[in-house]
């Protein structure tokens, strides 16, 4: 008895490992297609814009005389009708230079669905960058907040927590936002970690007393300083990803959206 006893013990822990080892085959198959996924999606609908080309594009666009301000559109151009054409939840892209963060972002019906879905709608741990489902379309909110997992291989959003530090703040002090119909600077002003359950999760649908108490209370929790003007009138984001120092933790960065003169890229004038 005890013989066989051993036997089944030794076959269910084979079975055991045998599963482990295949889950981990799995999840890091879904990590390498969702990564070529990503990538053949930022090469295929997006078009990084040399500096040299955007200054004359601006300047030709504005048509404003020596001296005057000159017009700032996003660094990159995005193709949003191929975009939608493959997912009709694409509401803008998220793009930060020198670093991963390039990607679609979506919004859906719900918080669960792109947790574990690709912007295209297939399955993958990797998930998506996706809108709160509460938020109004069209970042109409004084504050919309985005989504994104903090993957171990540094994709998604696996880098938001470099910003604790000073020196990183500094050389990546803007992110941008396009959308089909507004491209946006996002002026980052705090960065922090906090609770996935914390008042730092709250939605404004307007300007108002609780919102300036919130964007100050943003601030004086920040890991990094900035000198960023907050209006109430002003539109915000927060950036929200895992962190891993306590249970439920999350790094999130906070920042305001600063039109700029394009929309998916091209220039408005």
């Amino acid at each position: 008895m005890g013989k066989w006893i051993r036997r089944i013990l030794v076959l269910v822990l084979l079975a055991v490992f045998l599963f482990s080892v295949t889950s981990i085959v799995i999840i890091l198959y879904q990590y390498k297609v969702s990564d070529e996924l990503y990538d053949n999606a930022a090469a295929q609908f997006t078009m990084q814009l040399p500096a040299d080309e955007r200054e004359a594009e601006e300047a030709a666009q504005g048509g404003e005389p020596s001296g005057a301000e000159v017009t700032e559109t996003a660094p990159i151009r995005v193709d949003f009708q191929g975009l939608q054409s493959v997912n009709g939840d694409v509401a803008g892209w998220i793009y930060c230079e020198d670093t991963p963060i390039n990607y679609p972002v979506v919004l859906g019906e719900d918080n669960d669905f792109y947790l574990m879905h690709n912007f295209d709608g297939t399955g993958s741990a990797s998930g998506s960058i996706f809108i709160e489902a509460e938020n109004r379309p069209g970042f109409a909110d004084s504050n919309t907040i985005i989504y994104g997992h903090h993957m171990k291989n540094g994709s998604m959003f696996a880098t938001l927590d470099h910003w604790a530090e000073q020196e990183y703040y500094e050389g990546h002090p803007v992110m941008w936002l396009l959308t089909p119909e507004q491209d946006y600077k996002i002026v980052l002003f705090s960065g922090y970690t906090t609770s996935a359950s914390s008042d730092t999760y709250a939605i404004f649908d307007g300007p108002c007393q609780e919102l300036d108490a919130y964007l100050i209370k943003c601030r004086s929790q920040s890991d990094f300083s900035a000198e960023v003007e907050l209006e109430g009138d002003s539109r915000y984001v927060l950036l929200s990803t895992c962190a891993y120092v306590f249970d439920n933790a999350r790094f999130v960065l906070h920042g305001k959206l600063v039109p700029v003169d394009s929309a998916g890229g091209v220039p408005l004038r």
